[in-house]
Protein backbone atom coordinates (compact mmCIF):
# COMPACT_ATOMS: atom_id res chain seq x y z
CA UNK A 1 0.00 0.00 0.00
CA UNK A 2 1.44 3.06 -0.83
CA UNK A 3 -0.76 5.53 1.04
CA UNK A 4 -4.14 5.61 3.11
CA UNK A 5 -6.34 6.39 0.12
CA UNK A 6 -4.64 2.97 -0.86
CA UNK A 7 -5.97 1.21 1.77
CA UNK A 8 -9.28 2.46 2.02
CA UNK A 9 -10.24 1.76 -1.64
CA UNK A 10 -8.29 -1.96 -1.07
CA UNK A 11 -10.77 -2.03 2.34
CA UNK A 12 -13.89 -0.71 0.87
CA UNK A 13 -13.61 -3.57 -1.88
CA UNK A 14 -14.56 -5.87 0.64
CA UNK A 15 -18.28 -6.62 1.66
CA UNK A 16 -20.39 -4.59 3.60
CA UNK A 17 -17.49 -2.16 3.98
CA UNK A 18 -18.52 1.83 4.59
CA UNK A 19 -16.32 4.49 5.29
CA UNK A 20 -17.48 6.12 9.19
CA UNK A 21 -15.81 8.20 11.69
CA UNK A 22 -13.23 6.26 13.98
CA UNK A 23 -12.44 8.74 17.07
CA UNK A 24 -13.24 12.01 14.36
CA UNK A 25 -11.73 10.08 11.24
CA UNK A 26 -13.23 8.87 8.57
CA UNK A 27 -11.94 4.84 8.29
CA UNK A 28 -13.56 1.69 6.99
CA UNK A 29 -15.74 -0.86 8.56
CA UNK A 30 -17.63 -3.46 8.72
CA UNK A 31 -20.69 -4.15 10.77
CA UNK A 32 -19.62 -0.53 12.56
CA UNK A 33 -16.21 -1.83 13.87
CA UNK A 34 -13.24 -0.49 12.14
CA UNK A 35 -10.71 -2.47 11.34
CA UNK A 36 -7.82 0.28 10.03
CA UNK A 37 -6.94 3.23 10.71
CA UNK A 38 -4.25 6.38 9.78
CA UNK A 39 -1.37 6.39 12.30
CA UNK A 40 -0.68 9.51 13.90
CA UNK A 41 3.00 8.94 13.00
CA UNK A 42 4.08 9.61 9.45
CA UNK A 43 4.14 7.26 7.03
CA UNK A 44 2.26 4.44 8.47
CA UNK A 45 -1.19 3.34 9.17
CA UNK A 46 -3.07 1.42 11.75
CA UNK A 47 -4.04 -2.56 11.53
CA UNK A 48 -6.09 -4.19 13.85
CA UNK A 49 -4.74 -7.16 14.74
CA UNK A 50 -6.07 -10.29 16.71
CA UNK A 51 -4.20 -10.59 19.36
CA UNK A 52 -1.00 -8.84 20.60
CA UNK A 53 0.58 -11.97 20.24
CA UNK A 54 0.11 -11.60 16.72
CA UNK A 55 1.69 -7.88 16.80
CA UNK A 56 4.42 -9.14 18.28
CA UNK A 57 5.30 -11.77 15.73
CA UNK A 58 4.48 -8.92 12.42
CA UNK A 59 6.99 -6.87 14.31
CA UNK A 60 9.30 -9.68 15.09
CA UNK A 61 9.16 -11.52 11.24
CA UNK A 62 8.85 -7.98 9.47
CA UNK A 63 10.01 -4.73 11.71
CA UNK A 64 11.11 -2.83 7.50
CA UNK A 65 7.15 -3.46 7.71
CA UNK A 66 5.52 -3.47 11.22
CA UNK A 67 6.39 -1.85 13.93
CA UNK A 68 4.84 -0.08 17.27
CA UNK A 69 4.58 3.31 18.74
CA UNK A 70 4.13 4.01 22.47
CA UNK A 71 0.70 4.73 21.73
CA UNK A 72 -0.42 1.43 20.85
CA UNK A 73 1.49 -0.50 23.95
CA UNK A 74 -0.57 -2.94 25.01
CA UNK A 75 -3.88 -3.17 22.48
CA UNK A 76 -4.12 -5.40 19.59
CA UNK A 77 -3.14 -2.73 16.95
CA UNK A 78 0.19 -2.89 14.77
CA UNK A 79 1.63 -0.06 12.65
CA UNK A 80 2.37 -0.69 9.14
CA UNK A 81 4.44 1.44 6.67
CA UNK A 82 3.30 2.57 3.34
CA UNK A 83 5.39 1.58 0.09
CA UNK A 84 7.24 -2.01 1.65
CA UNK A 85 7.89 -5.03 -0.08
CA UNK A 86 4.75 -6.76 2.06
CA UNK A 87 1.64 -5.69 -0.11
CA UNK A 88 0.57 -9.34 -0.08
CA UNK A 89 1.18 -9.82 3.54
CA UNK A 90 -0.72 -6.24 4.29
CA UNK A 91 -3.66 -7.20 2.06
CA UNK A 92 -4.36 -10.50 3.41
CA UNK A 93 -3.80 -8.68 7.29
CA UNK A 94 -6.46 -6.09 6.13
CA UNK A 95 -8.75 -9.11 5.18
CA UNK A 96 -8.11 -11.13 8.12
CA UNK A 97 -9.30 -8.23 10.29
CA UNK A 98 -12.05 -6.94 8.07
CA UNK A 99 -13.12 -11.12 9.07
CA UNK A 100 -12.46 -11.14 12.03
CA UNK A 101 -15.46 -8.09 12.99
CA UNK A 102 -17.59 -9.61 9.85
CA UNK A 103 -20.64 -11.44 10.93
CA UNK A 104 -20.76 -15.25 10.43
CA UNK A 105 -23.13 -14.95 7.08
CA UNK A 106 -20.70 -12.55 5.30
CA UNK A 107 -17.68 -14.83 6.60
CA UNK A 108 -19.30 -17.73 5.13
CA UNK A 109 -19.92 -15.73 1.95
CA UNK A 110 -16.36 -14.58 2.23
CA UNK A 111 -14.45 -17.86 2.40
CA UNK A 112 -12.59 -18.99 5.02
CA UNK A 113 -10.53 -16.78 7.05
CA UNK A 114 -6.97 -15.18 5.41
Amino acid sequence: MKDWDDVCRFACALPAVEMSPYYGTPCPKVNGKAFAAPGREEGSFVLFTASIDEKAMLIETDPATFWEADHYRNYPNVLARFGTAAHERIVALIERAWWDRARKAQREAFGDRP
